[in-house]
C-alpha cells in the first residue's frame, strides 16, 4: 500500500499502471469490496484505517471472498463458502481447507481515490474496473 497526499492519476510504465478502483468511502472500515479490472478479481479491505487487495476468488473454491468476513485478529479475510482464512499481508492460507495463496496487490491511496497497480497489458485490451460487489 502506498499512501499519498494527493490524488493519484492513473499511469502506466513499461511494466506496470495504476488503475483507480473506487472513492475511499466506497470501502468502510472493516469491509471488503471486490472489483474486476480485466480478467483480475480484487478483493479491496479496508482494516483499522489499512488498506490491503488480494485475489477475490479462493483458491479452494471459485467463490469471493469479498464476500466472507474481515477478521481484524489476524488480518485476514474469511471465505465464506468452507471458512478458509486468507492474509491480507500475504495471502497466504491460515486455515484449511485452502492450501494455495491468492495474489496481493499494491494499492495507492489518495486523499478520496484507491487505485491497484497491475501489470500493464497491450494497449486497448485494459478495462476499466466493473465495480464494487456488495457485502
Amino acid at each position: 500500500m502506498t499512501e499519498q497526499d494527493d490524488e493519484f492519476t492513473e499511469s502506466q510504465t513499461s511494466s506496470m499502471r495504476v488503475v483507480r478502483l473506487c472513492s475511499v468511502s466506497d470501502v468502510p472500515d472493516g469491509e471488503a469490496r471486490r472489483f474486476d479490472v480485466g480478467d483480475e478479481r480484487i478483493a479491496v479491505v479496508h482494516l483499522d484505517g489499512e488498506w490491503y487487495a488480494i485475489g477475490d476468488e479462493c483458491s479452494h473454491a471459485d467463490y469471493s471472498l469479498a464476500e466472507g468476513e474481515v477478521d481484524d485478529l489476524d488480518c485476514a479475510l474469511e471465505c465464506r463458502k468452507h471458512g478458509s482464512l486468507f492474509s491480507l499481508k500475504t495471502g497466504e492460507p491460515l486455515t484449511l481447507p485452502a492450501t494455495k495463496a491468492v495474489p496481493v496487490y499494491e494499492l495507492e491511496v489518495g486523499e478520496s481515490e484507491v487505485g491497484v497497480r497491475l501489470r500493464s497489458v497491450a494497449p486497448g485490451s485494459a478495462a476499466e474496473p466493473k465495480g464494487a460487489s456488495d457485502v
